[in-house]
């Protein structure tokens, strides 16, 4: 047991304006608005402009998360940021963001999770505030995926949006009705060649061949992906569930990553959850990787729909492979 208790104190979240709809995908490769429809549920999807980068879109869902915890600026004792598309391979868009919300001396570090990175991020945000160490910890999922997107495959560059969700997790006081009950996390890396960005590291880095042969944009097999996705979200859900003597029932929220409607759907059965239960909003935003279950999780709050005290289920699956859920009352 750790000395304290860890909460979501608020969220925020934002997009850029540029929309891209299914009409528009269709003058760009051969697909249809309701092949789109069908296959995924997404209908739009906010891109990012040449002149935007990760920290940009960062930056404006923490203090979209900040104003609404009422907690200070300099209270933030920490910054954690989930993403695969910072703006550069180094410094860490975390560091970015300490410098644009004008922090000092504080730590500031990126977490690559892939889709799960911001509960991977939530999970270790959870270790500081129980242990003590951090009172206000600023977790943020970001990702501009259209920018490492082959615009040429139209199995994939019709599912990418771009977003960033952000949350402030802060020490629980004893009146609060708020807390993380329990966080879980995984792994399986014998499986991370599913989905992958094969070019710009150490294994094969920048050149003429790697950019013509399009191995700097997401490569996915999607048939492989949609089946672990389902089995490893349910199961560390489960667990979750199991080993804090809830039930499905027992839910009011299930905030679920936006890759696929028919993923969400297909745990939402398994899990034997009602849809009125489950946050999507994949029809407005596509697949903002680590940043969908906390833009999906901030705008239910801001729609009224979760309220304080509500307990819910927030869990995702991505590249790595990785998965993970975190259950917390709100």
């Amino acid at each position: 047991m750790g000395l304290y208790f860890a909460k979501f104190s608020a969220f925020g979240s934002y997009a850029p304006a540029k929309i891209l709809t299914n009409q528009d995908l269709e003058k760009m490769v051969d697909t249809s608005d309701e092949w789109i429809r069908t296959r995924t549920g997404m209908v739009e999807r906010h891109i990012a402009s040449k002149e935007e980068a990760a920290s940009d879109l960062a930056y404006q869902a923490a203090l979209n998360a900040i104003e609404a915890s009422q907690v200070r600026y300099k209270e933030i004792d920490l910054i954690i940021v989930a993403t695969i598309s910072g703006d550069y391979p180094f410094p860490s868009t975390a560091c970015i963001i300490q410098h644009k919300l004008g922090l000092k001396n504080i730590p500031a570090f990126d977490i690559s999770a892939g889709c799960t990175g911001f509960i991977y991020a939530c999970d270790v945000a959870r270790q500081y505030i129980e242990n003590g160490i951090a009172r206000h910890i600023l977790v943020i999922g970001v990702e501009i995926v259209t920018k490492i997107t082959n615009w040429t495959d139209r199995n994939t560059c019709v599912l990418f949006g771009d977003a960033s969700g952000a949350a402030v997790i802060s020490r629980s006081e004893p009146t609060d009705i708020s807390r993380i009950i329990d966080t879980k996390i995984d792994a399986d890396g014998s499986q991370g060649n599913f989905l992958m960005q094969a070019a710009g590291g150490s294994r094969l880095p920048a050149s003429h061949e790697t950019v013509d042969a399009n191995q700097h944009t997401v490569y996915m097999e999607g048939n492989r992906i949609f089946k672990n996705a389902i089995k490893s979200m349910y199961a560390s859900s489960d667990e979750l569930l199991r080993r804090n003597n809830l039930s499905p029932a027992d839910l009011d929220w299930v905030i679920p990553h936006q890759a696929n409607l028919r993923i969400i759907k297909a745990l939402a059965d398994k899990m034997k959850v009602p849809m009125s239960k489950v946050i999507v909003n994949i029809q407005k935003y596509g697949n903002t990787s680590s940043a969908t279950v906390p833009l999906a999780t901030d705008e239910a709050i801001r729609s009224k729909k979760i309220r304080r005290g509500d307990i819910m289920l927030l869990t995702s699956f991505g590249a790595g492979l990785t998965w993970g859920s975190v259950l917390a009352r709100y």
